[in-house]
C-alpha cells in the first residue's frame, strides 16, 4: 500500500498533506468544492444555450424542441464535471482569471462533448441505461413503437440517438469558437484521441479478448489522456502557457487520468447501481476489455477461467454476475486494480507538487486526485 504522501506547497508556511490514500468510508470520496463550484458554473452556461436552441427550433417546429431537450436532460441528469474542473485549474493555476467567461464556455464544451460520446457510445454498446434513466436510444425506439410508426424501432431510435449526439459535438465547437488557436489544436488532439480509444475498445469487446496491453491502450486513450490530461493543456493553453505547463501537467494528469479510468472499471464490475446509475455488472456482460479482466484472465484456471470466458453475454444473470465477480477477486485482480490506482493517486501528486502552478490550483488539483482516485460513481 502506499503512504500518505507528504505535499508541500510553495508559499504556505506548513506542508499539505494531501489525501491521496484511500478514504476511511467505503462509500468513497466526496465531490469536492473545487469540483463543485466549477460544475455550478458549467451547468448554467449549458442550460442558457441549449434553452436558447429549444426555443429556437421549436418555433419552427414543436418536435425540434424535443431533440433538444433530450439533450438537455443528459446534460442534467447527472456527471462529475470533472474535464471542465481540470481545464479550469490548469488555467488558473498558469495565471488565468477564474472569472473569465471563456474557460467557463470552453468548460460547457466538454460537457456537451462528453454527451457526444455518451450517446454514441450507448448506441455501440446496447446499453439501457445512462445515469439511472433509459438512454436516448431507447427513449425513441419507445416512442416509435407506442405511437406505432411505421419501419424498425430499433433504427428509428438508434437514428435519433445518433442525431443528439451528433448535435452535442456541434455545440461544443460553438462554444469553443473563441478559444486561442494552440487550445483549440488541443482540444482536436483530444477528440481524434477519444474516437481511436472508442475504436479499440469496440475491436477488442468485439474479439472477446482480453490482452493487458491493449486493455492499457484503451484506458489510456479512451478516457485517462481525455479525462484528466488533455483537459489541463486546454486550460494551459488559453492562459498562453502550454509550451511550458505540457510536461509537469501530463506528469500528473497521465496518471491520474490511468487511476480514472481503473476506478471505472472496477465500478462497471462492482459498482452499485443506485450510484452509478447502469445496472451492476454492465461492463461484465458487455464484455469491455478492461485491465482488471485481463489480469483476472491471466491467472484464473479451471471453473475459474470458464466463468470468465461468459463475459460479453449479455444474458448474463445477476446470479452469473456474481461469479464472475468471485473470480475477479479470487484471482487478486481487483485488489491488484486497487493497489495501481493507490500508486498512480500518489504518483500524480508527487508529480503536482513540482510544477509551476498557482498554490491555490495545487491545492484544488490534490483535492481532485482525491476524488478521482476513489469516487463511487
Amino acid at each position: 500500500m502506499v503512504g500518505r504522501q507528504r505535499v508541500e506547497i510553495p508559499g504556505r508556511g506548513s506542508a499539505y498533506h494531501g489525501p491521496i490514500t484511500p478514504p476511511p468510508d467505503p462509500s468513497g470520496a466526496a465531490a469536492p468544492s473545487s469540483l463543485l463550484d466549477i460544475a455550478v458554473r458549467v451547468e448554467g452556461r449549458v442550460r442558457t444555450l441549449l434553452d436558447a436552441e429549444a426555443a429556437r427550433w421549436s418555433a419552427v417546429d414543436a418536435d425540434l424542441g424535443g431533440l433538444i431537450d433530450c439533450l438537455a436532460g443528459l446534460v442534467e441528469s447527472g456527471g462529475k464535471r470533472l474535464r471542465p474542473a481540470f481545464c479550469h485549474w490548469a488555467y488558473v493555476g498558469a495565471g488565468g482569471d477564474a472569472a473569465d467567461p471563456l474557460v467557463i464556455d470552453v468548460g460547457a464544451a466538454f460537457e456537451l462533448l462528453h454527451a457526444f460520446a455518451l450517446v454514441h457510445d450507448d448506441v455501440m454498446d446496447g446499453s439501457d441505461q445512462r445515469r439511472g434513466r433509459p438512454t436516448a436510444h431507447v427513449t425513441y425506439a419507445e416512442r416509435h413503437s407506442s405511437e406505432g410508426w411505421r419501419g424498425e424501432p430499433r433504427r428509428f431510435g438508434e437514428g435519433v440517438a445518433i442525431l443528439v449526439g451528433d448535435l452535442a459535438f456541434v455545440y461544443a465547437d460553438v462554444l469553443t469558437a473563441a478559444a486561442p488557436r494552440a487550445a483549440r489544436a488541443v482540444y482536436d488532439e483530444l477528440r481524434i484521441e477519444l474516437n481511436i480509444g472508442q475504436y479499440l475498445d469496440v475491436l477488442g469487446t468485439a474479439r472477446g479478448r482480453a490482452n493487458l496491453a491493449t486493455a492499457r491502450r484503451i484506458s489510456s486513450y479512451k478516457s485517462g489522456k481525455y479525462t484528466v490530461e488533455r483537459p489541463l493543456h486546454v486550460g494551459a493553453a488559453l492562459a498562453g502557457r502550454l509550451d511550458e505547463l505540457a510536461e509537469p501537467l501530463s506528469a500528473y494528469g497521465l496518471p491520474l487520468g490511468n487511476a480514472f479510468q481503473l476506478r471505472d472499471d472496477l465500478l462497471g464490475a462492482f459498482g452499485d447501481s443506485s450510484a452509478t446509475g447502469k445496472p451492476v455488472g454492465d461492463d461484465l456482460r458487455e464484455g469491455k476489455p478492461t485491465p482488471l479482466l485481463a489480469i483476472a484472465s491471466q491467472r484464473a484456471t479451471g471453473a475459474g477461467a470458464r466463468c470468465l470466458q461468459r463475459t460479453g453475454d449479455p444474458d448474463l444473470t445477476a446470479a452469473e454476475v456474481a461469479e464472475v465477480q468471485e473470480v475477479l477477486i479470487g484471482t487478486g485482480a481487483r485488489d491488484e486494480i486497487e493497489r495501481t490506482i493507490e500508486h498512480l493517486a500518489a504518483e500524480a501528486v508527487d508529480a503536482l507538487k513540482r510544477a509551476p502552478l498557482a498554490e491555490e490550483a495545487k491545492v484544488a488539483l490534490i483535492e481532485l486526485a482525491a476524488y478521482v482516485a476513489w469516487r463511487d460513481r
